[in-house]
């Protein structure tokens, strides 16, 4: 089945991941003209590398917009009927396009996210991620999401808006992307039919350099609950109730499959959260 959709991502200075990224595209036969680059102001050899690619869309912003802003002109550059937002940062499994609007369209979904790695990549994934799909292919975390990997229905976007578009935000703006997603009540999961290893938020930290802050500041200090609207009542329970739905999902998953839909990679083995 022939599906319409387009593939997007933002990028700032690390080509290398950007290189990597591409090119478990080109491995996996995802066609680069379904590609949109929206690069915000690499200082690095990134627009170089972009200009030698067959890509549907290149965008270069003088300025670093943000997330937000480069996503919606990803976005609306090729606009399909699906739209899969990502990092730059991630190596993709074979079909997994395919799978992954297959499972939202089977299960009715109009957001879904791909299950996967974090870490190091120093295991063999073309071999870890069929395993996994046949493993846990039919697995479904609801009403959830990740911004590392989003598939969405154009729906979604008449109906809720885009990404916020305020560059001051530094990568908030998923959250409240996400938020409007579980307000308007819009279905929505994380699925164990198409698996990602992500090596682990690498745009952020070239941000952060450029910022001269270390990895493990925020790149922004906000008030998230008021950002986001929430009493500070509100906002405790909702963090009380996600974490007791994560410790619930991730022991369910362990006893079904000794594995969970999120793993991280360390000391050459997997922690399951």
């Amino acid at each position: 089945m022939t599906f319409d959709y387009s593939i997007t991502f933002a990028c700032f200075n690390s080509v290398a991941y950007t290189r990597a990224c591409v090119e478990s595209f080109v491995k996996v036969g995802t066609p680069l003209d379904r590609l949109v680059v929206v690069d915000n102001g690499s200082t690095d050899d990134t627009r170089q590398y972009l200009s030698t690619l067959d890509l549907g869309g290149r965008i270069y912003n003088k300025d670093n917009l943000a997330c937000g802003v480069a996503w919606n002109q990803g976005i609306l550059h090729q606009q399909a009927e699906w739209t899969v937002v990502m990092n730059n940062d991630l190596i993709v499994s074979p079909q997994w396009i395919e799978k992954l609007i297959q499972t939202a369209i089977s299960n009715n979904l109009k957001v879904i996210s791909p299950a996967r790695i974090d870490g190091p990549l120093d295991y063999d994934f073309d071999v870890f991620s069929r395993e996994s799909s046949d493993k846990m292919g039919s697995t479904l975390r609801l009403a959830t999401q990740h911004a590392v990997c989003v598939c969405i229905h154009k729906s979604v976007f008449l109906e809720v808006g885009f990404f916020r578009a305020t560059p001051r935000l530094l990568g908030f703006e998923d959250a409240i992307f996400f938020n409007e997603l579980k307000l308007a009540d819009v279905k929505r999961a994380i699925c164990g039919s198409v698996w990602l290893h992500h090596f682990g938020s690498v745009t952020q930290k070239e941000m952060k350099k450029k910022l001269g802050q270390s990895e493990k500041d925020d790149l922004l200090k906000v008030n998230d609950r008021q950002l986001l609207q929430q009493s500070w009542l509100e906002r405790k329970i909702s963090r009380f109730s996600r974490k007791r739905q994560e410790s619930a999902w991730r022991a369910n998953e362990l006893k079904a499959h000794g594995m969970t839909l999120i793993g991280e990679r360390s000391a050459q083995g997997f922690i399951w959260h």
